[in-house]
This record gives C-alpha cells, structure tokens and sequence, in this order.
C-alpha cells in the first residue's frame, strides 16, 4: 500500500511541476502553423550558399545586445539557437570550422561532394514529431526523399558462409519481413517488436527525467518508484545481449536486433536504444533532398531573422566567467587576439568533454559536481570512413539507396570486444565490420547537381589510440607512417566493398579517408568520436539520464546536442529542444505536441472531406 500512495504523490508532484512551467513566467509562442511557406528552389548557386554557410567570423559581423552564444553549429546548436530566435531571442552561433553544420556539413573534391554524418533519416512521415519540429526550424523547407522500403541489407559471415537479411519499412512489413527469412522464431520476433514499440512509445519518460526538479528523480529512485511508473526504465538499463538471449537463441536474429554499430558491444549497450535505433525506421527511411548541407542552409535564415547570425572560423577558446561564478559570453581567436563576445547566456553544442575540460578554467573542472558529472560519462570510439568518388550515374553503375552493414561473424560482443582491444599493429587485416552507403542514389538532384558522377561510403568504428601518436600534428603533415597506416585501411576497407559490388571495380576516380584525427580537426570532437560521450549502459541508467541535462553546475551555461540526448541527427535535435526549454523556462515539448495535434486534426477533417 505504501508505494502506491509514494506512487500518487509522485505523479501528483509532477502534474504540479508541469502546471507551474505551464502557467507562471513569460509564456513564449514559439511555434506557428502561419511561418511554414511552400518549399523554395533548390539552392545550387555556389556562392548564395557560401554567403550563409560558410560567412566568416568577424567583430563587426557579431550582432549587438546578444541574448545567448551558441558554441558549434550541429543540429544541436543550430535547434537551440533557431528555437531561441523564434523566442524573440538575438542569437549568435560561432563555428570552429569553415562551414556551419557540423557532422551535416558536405564538402567537394574532385567534383564529387560527400555528406560527412547524414546517411539516412527515419520518423520524418506526415505529421511526425521529428518532421514537425524540423518544419518549424525551416520553416518548412527541409524537404525529404523517402527511400525504398528495403532500406538495410545485413550482411553476416564471410564468403561461401555469408547470409544475408533485408530489413523492409512498414507497420507490419518489418515483422512480417523478419517472419520470412527467420522461419521458427516468429514468437521471438513478435516479442522484440512489442518492446520495440514499447520503448519508442515510453521514450518520453525518459526525456521527462532531463525537464522535471532532480531532487524529485532522485526521490523516485529512491523509492523505486521509478520502474512502477514504467517498464521502460528497466529497459534502458538493461543489455542488450540480456533480453534478446531471453526471446532467442538464433545468433544472426540476435545480430539484426543490433546491426546499427556505434561502437559499443550488444552487451554494454543499452536494449533501449537498439530498439529506438530500428524502430527510427519503420515508418520509412529518408534523405534530405539537396544534401546534408540543406539542414544548416535552412535553419540559418530563421536565425537571421531575429537578428543573428552563423559565424565559422570562430574556434571558441574560453567561457567567460564573472566573480560569481555565471557565465557571461566566450573567447573567439582571430589571428593572435582573443576577442570577447558577450551574452548573458552561453550554450555549448561542443560536447560534454570540450565544455568542462577545454573551455573552463582549472578550478571549475575541479569542482566535486562537475567531477560526479564527467564521471558518469566517457568518450566514445571514434571513427574512419572512405569517400570514394565513381565515374556514372546511379543507372550506369547499377547502385541503389539501399545500405549495407557488414560483420564477419553474427557473435557481434565477440567480434566487437576483439576489433577494440586490437593494437595499431594488428588492426590491418582484421577489420570485422563496415557500413556501405550510396548517397548519390539517394538523392534525386545529385544528377542536376553532379551528373555522371556517384559517390559511396564506408564506415567502420576506429580507436583514438591507434592514431594518437599523431595528436597535435596538422592536417596534411602528419608523416608518412600516418598516411600508410590512413591509406591501407581506406584500401582495406575499399577491396571488401568491391567485393560486394565487383561493377564498380573499374569505376574508382578517387579515394579518400578520414581517421579520428580528421574527425577532431573538423568536428572538434576531443577523440575524434561522431556519435558524442559513449553509448554504453551506465549512459542510460535513470540517475546519469537525469544528470546529464541542458542545465550545468555553472550559472548561465547550458548543454545542446547529442551529450544531452542521444546519438544522430534525431537525437541532438532533441538535445536543442531540451536546451531551448531550460533557457526559456518552458517546456517547449507541450508546445510543440499540440501543434502536432492540431496538424493531425486537420489532416484528418480534409481527408474526411474528400
């Protein structure tokens, strides 16, 4: 009896928190049906889209009376700083590189252009959440193209041993798919999509734990309150390997429910955020037309609007402090000099790491609760792709939208544990796992855009260490031993993809690779990691959850992006949500979910009426 008495008063306390955010303080309207307008033109004109991705720090260019600083120009950075304009807040966003959009950012060589983070989307069908929030962020002119629904292939085994698995979109579909190519386990495969629906169904609960008071969270762990308001708790700090040993003992079924690699091991990862990373796509997979740069090209003007503005080439060095401890603005270095910027709010879309241990002082790293938080946390792995550039179009070189994920064995702890405790000296040779990607064939203007000309990718997850002997050098003028190291796994990687595509073996115009090191250059990542602070379980139990939200121990500065949320575009857009709601003191989720409502309402009247 008496947990369920604790249990009314907690949500009681709740609905009285979320009354409070509701009706006391300035109330912002932030989202509006009136600001979507039809979708423009594509932008092709290379200077129109230098003038606002690429436009140069400068202390003239730096609006007056700044409202925030936003510290790296991600979807993170980009969400919160958009949210905050369409606020009535003036807003600067500084760019350690020379272009805006952080692993959405594309770049040109050879007269192919390459996307660096964005390979495909999911949840972006009518009226979703995520396609909600990114038409009030463009003002609705981010536009998608919807893949096949065969979007994945899995790849499992070597040689005459390789099988293969298509995973298809679709409500039904996917299980119904699974059913077919997993005769026998259709029990197994019901179970893991009910949970799957579960989890993405309950996600909120978890997000909820980043908005509400922590003393209440802690109050609810405490009392174990917490996995009797809902299952999905238990999930997100459970392995993976722990629940789907329990509904199957097929290996390669086990491997499918956790084909998505971002460097953690089935068994240290969380069976949560497997399941919300496949059920991203049931509803369908997708590409932002135009490109990866298409997000910052249009999240830009909205921030333009209210009088800021996207700055590169502005490498933050410091987060100014006052003598009570606030922060007040940052450090940018231009030439020798550092040149201060001012705002009365700072937020970093630099990650968790960069924040506490590169841009504050000594004596407030050391602080015990800025200590608890980064001990809660760890780097993730870093990674290594291979741009290759084709000579054809799509038809000519018979490639499709269709991904492909590859592993040498369907054991993925085993394989993953060995690939990660290899040394520099034993990784060549014995890379197990890849991801192959076809942007040009997703993209319907790449033949406006580029023709005769296709690209692919591969992708693989890479340790700091092996590279780390180069750390501090420049891009460039790393040595020799660098580049053979750099040059023969591209190459390595490049004859296991031609063997699964042998059409393209003569088609290679050009090859190029980048490590860890490329990733700190260009991304600013401390250890060259894509997805942020590492995916592993301890990430996803409630209280690191809870303590890992836009709010910092240092007044004034808050965090965006994928540290606050989780890994992918989706993830630090959220992340910018979170962040926009904490500055603004409203909860920006209850806004966002009655226009979603209301979309979906007329939606349906105008259906009825036809």
């Amino acid at each position: 009896m008496w947990w369920w008495l604790l249990g009314v008063l907690s949500c009681v306390l709740l609905v009285v928190i979320i009354i409070f955010f509701v009706t006391t303080g300035q109330r912002y309207k932030v989202f509006s049906e009136k600001c979507l307008r039809p979708p423009g033109p594509l932008v092709t004109d290379s200077r129109q889209r230098e003038d606002r991705l690429k436009r140069g720090f400068r202390v003239d260019r730096v609006p007056p009376a700044l409202d925030a600083v936003v510290i790296g120009s991600g979807v993170g950075g980009l969400t919160a700083a958009a949210l905050l304009s369409k606020a009535g807040k003036r807003v600067v966003v500084l760019e350690q590189h020379d272009q805006a959009g952080g692993c959405t950012h594309t770049f040109q060589n050879k007269g192919f252009e390459f996307d660096v983070g964005i390979h495909y989307l999911g949840q972006l069908h009518e009226n979703s959440l995520l396609k909600v929030a990114l038409d009030q962020i463009t003002e609705g002119q981010l536009q998608f193209t919807r893949l096949e629904q065969h979007f994945d292939t899995l790849l499992l085994g070597q040689a005459d041993e390789r099988r293969e698995y298509h995973i298809h979109a679709g409500k039904t579909e996917m299980a119904a798919s699974l059913k077919k190519q997993f005769p026998g386990e259709e029990e197994a495969i019901d179970e893991f999509m009910r949970l799957m629906k579960l989890s993405a169904r309950r996600t909120p609960f978890i997000a909820t734990l980043k908005i509400i008071p922590y003393w209440l969270v802690n109050f609810l762990l405490r009392t174990g309150l917490l996995d009797r308001i809902s299952s999905v708790f238990r999930l997100a700090a459970t392995s993976h390997t722990e629940i789907m040993s329990r509904l199957t003992k097929n290996k390669d079924l086990r491997a499918l429910s956790a084909y998505l690699f971002y460097g953690v091991p089935p068994k240290e990862s969380s069976f949560l955020i497997n399941a919300l990373l496949l059920h991203h796509y049931k509803r369908g997979a997708y590409y932002p037309r135009g490109g990866a740069s298409e997000f910052a090209f249009h999240i830009i003007p909205v921030i333009q609007q209210a009088g800021g503005t996207v700055l590169v080439r502005a490498p933050v060095q410091r987060i100014l402090l006052n003598q009570q401890g606030k922060a007040y603005g940052v450090t940018v270095l231009k030439g020798q000099e550092e040149i201060e910027v001012h705002a009365p709010v700072v937020i970093s879309n630099a990650g968790i790491f960069n924040t506490f241990q590169k841009f504050l002082p000594q004596q407030i790293q050391d602080k015990p609760e800025v200590q608890s938080l980064l001990g809660m946390v760890r780097h993730g792995m870093g990674s290594f792709l291979v741009f290759v550039g084709l000579d054809g179009s799509k038809e000519e070189l018979g490639i499709v939208s269709t991904n492909f994920w590859m592993y040498k064995d369907s054991d993925l702890d085993t394989l993953m544990e060995r690939y990660s405790s290899l040394s520099r000296e034993e990784v060549l040779g014995n890379i197990p796992m890849m991801f192959i990607t076809f942007p040009s064939a997703k993209d319907p203007t790449t033949n406006i855009r580029h023709p005769g000309k296709s690209c692919m990718t591969l992708l693989t997850m890479a340790r700091y260490e092996w590279f780390e002997e180069w750390e501090g050098t420049k891009l460039g003028k790393r040595g020799q031993d660098y580049l053979d190291l750099k040059n023969s796994m591209a190459q390595e990687l490049l004859g296991w993809a031609l063997k699964i595509f042998p059409q393209l073996r003569d088609k290679v115009v050009m090859v190029e690779a980048a490590t860890p090191l490329t990733n700190v250059h260009y991304l600013g990542a401390p250890r060259g990691e894509m997805y942020g602070a590492e995916h592993n379980l301890e990430r996803f139990t409630p209280e690191t959850v809870a303590r890992t939200r836009p709010q910092t121990p240092i007044n004034g500065l808050y965090l965006t992006g994928q540290d606050v949320f989780c890994n992918g575009m989706a993830g630090a857009l959220h992340g910018g949500l979170l962040c926009a709601s904490a500055v603004l003191n409203q909860i920006l989720y209850i806004d966002l979910l009655a226009l979603k409502t209301r979309l979906k309402s007329k939606q349906t009247n105008h259906k009825q009426a036809w």
